[in-house]
């Protein structure tokens, strides 16, 4: 009885939502204000149905493994009713949907119903080798309903893209193709998968197409930002390398007319392409041809931000590109970028954040790899900041907030330790007290949230800084945190309780 509720609902619903409310023509065109309108919210009503049935199938393979035949019946019928409902709505609002769609269509529908019959007559039988058998035949229907209803879905989602991106590509009208634009940005925050069916649908070229129009330019920071998104995933970042998207980013960057909210939805598609997290954007040669512009051109973002998200995210491109090309750091050390982004640190307009401050203390540990940076850093007092770094807290108690100053602490740690190889900064850092602070770092886990890649940081910075002083260090912490081996000094202040060998 309590299978048939479900069962009945289900049923009900498909019934219903297979009728339309209204045979009226007129009536139904009333209904259509704007295409764009349409479109995002039938892909959206797609992804909700395809996530149900997604989970149906998922519980159907649960229940199979348990060989709980009943629920694997009941499951069936829910996801067969589901399927069904999915398909009519589709049909609905897809007037014209491709053959191939409705070929996957029919197999599908098939295939469900096949697994509805099987699933009953296991139902009504306790032969345990009709039903093991049985198990096999039924796991195998399942995974090929699996795979037809995940390609259906692909192609019906790419086929309602393709609305969206015909619309970007032909209309000439400002909001036609800005709600058009909105609706693929929607549709970005669904996952990866989505990201690459929008890139394969040619979204990019589209959306470059747009920024490269001058009376489109109201719409470049929303473009970009949709591309931004877009290009999370591979596909995305190779369509923009084949339409030469970073000589089009470069010039909107150095552009002075370009608005500052174009300018930084720019720089948050170079931070996007320029990632660490990638493993497949060291092909990207022109970006390396473009570079010094683009470096340049950030630098100058950061200097003149008028708010503390347009500082992140020129300062997280930046941070990005330090990683990418060593040759940055020559060109912002050039271009007094040391001076610019302490400046920035002491501007709670542009720095607000730990995460601004996360980016800032990453440009700042890799440039000091190299020797000319010492100076720099000294020139600007840089020393004080980086000690203020360390003692950097959450405001509020979020996973993310944490984790930022945990980073915080660590490069500005790093940072130290690179730039200590000069005496001068040595004698510098002693000066002002930064030896407590990392010892107080290493001896309380409280103080660096349990952070094990934070004690590291410090060790290594202590060291370095007793390498040049070692009576600015009492005996006890010279024994303890400075003359062991790294690792035995680690396990001496973690606060690990596993036995290593």
């Amino acid at each position: 009885m309590g299978d048939l509720r479900y069962m009945t609902e289900v049923e009900c619903m498909c019934i219903l939502q297979s009728k339309p409310i209204s045979v009226d023509e007129d009536i139904h065109s009333e209904l259509i204000i704007n295409p764009e309108h349409v479109v995002r919210d039938n892909l959206q009503t797609l992804l909700k149905r395809a996530s149900i049935v997604s989970t149906e199938l998922g519980k159907m393979f649960q229940k199979l493994e348990k060989s709980r035949w009943q629920r694997v019946h009941s499951t069936a019928v829910r996801a067969n009713c589901h399927v069904r409902s999915l398909v009519n709505e589709y049909n609905t609002f897809a007037r014209n949907s491709p053959a191939e769609i409705q070929k996957y269509e029919k197999s599908l529908l098939e295939k469900c119903m096949e697994l509805t019959t099987i699933t009953e007559r296991c139902i009504h039988t306790e032969d345990e080798y009709f039903l093991k058998s049985m198990k096999e035949a039924v796991h195998e229907i399942l995974t090929e309903v699996s795979e037809s209803f995940s390609q259906m879905i692909d192609l019906a989602l790419a086929n309602e893209i393709q609305v969206l991106v015909r619309q970007i590509e032909s209309s000439d009208n400002i909001y036609t193709i800005g709600t058009a634009i909105s609706g693929l940005l929607t549709l970005t925050q669904d996952g990866v998968q989505l990201c690459s069916i929008i890139a394969k649908e040619g979204a990019v070229v589209a959306l470059f197409k747009i920024c490269r129009q001058d009376c489109f330019s109201c719409l470049y920071a929303l473009a970009l930002r949709t591309l931004a998104s877009i290009c999370c995933v591979e596909e995305g970042i190779n369509q923009l390398e084949k339409v030469d998207g970073i000589l089009c980013l470069a010039d909107i960057l150095t552009d002075e007319s370009s608005t500052e909210a174009a300018r930084a939805e720019a720089a948050a598609v170079v931070a996007q392409i320029t990632s660490p997290h990638h493993t497949f954007t060291q092909h990207l040669s022109s970006f390396l041809e473009n570079m010094e512009d683009i470096v340049t051109a950030l630098i100058k973002l950061c200097q003149d931000a008028s708010s503390g998200e347009v500082f992140l995210l020129a300062s997280a491109a930046l941070a990005n590109i330090t990683f990418f090309d060593s040759m940055a750091c020559d060109i912002l050390l050039q271009l007094n970028a040391v001076r610019i982004l302490f400046e920035a640190c002491r501007d709670r307009k542009r720095v607000d954040t730990p995460y601004s401050k996360d980016q800032v203390v990453t440009i700042l540990a890799n440039i000091s790899v190299l020797e000319q940076a010492s100076l720099e850093v000294l020139q600007e007092k840089g020393i004080d900041h980086l000690l203020l770094l360390l003692s950097e807290k959450p405001s509020s108690g979020s996973p993310a907030e944490v984790s930022a100053c945990e980073r915080v602490q660590q490069k500005a740690a790093v940072t130290l330790a690179r730039l200590s190889r000069d005496t001068d900064v040595a004698h510098t850092a002693i000066q002002l007290n930064c030896i407590p602070r990392l010892i107080e770092l290493c001896r309380s886990p409280a103080e660096r949230n349990n952070s094990d890649s934070v004690l590291v940081a410090c060790l290594a910075a202590l060291r370095r800084l007793a390498a040049g002083c070692p009576d600015s260090i009492e005996d006890t912490d010279y024994q303890q945190l400075i003359k062991p081996r790294l690792v035995d000094s680690f396990l001496l202040c973690s606060n690990m309780e596993e036995s290593f060998v």
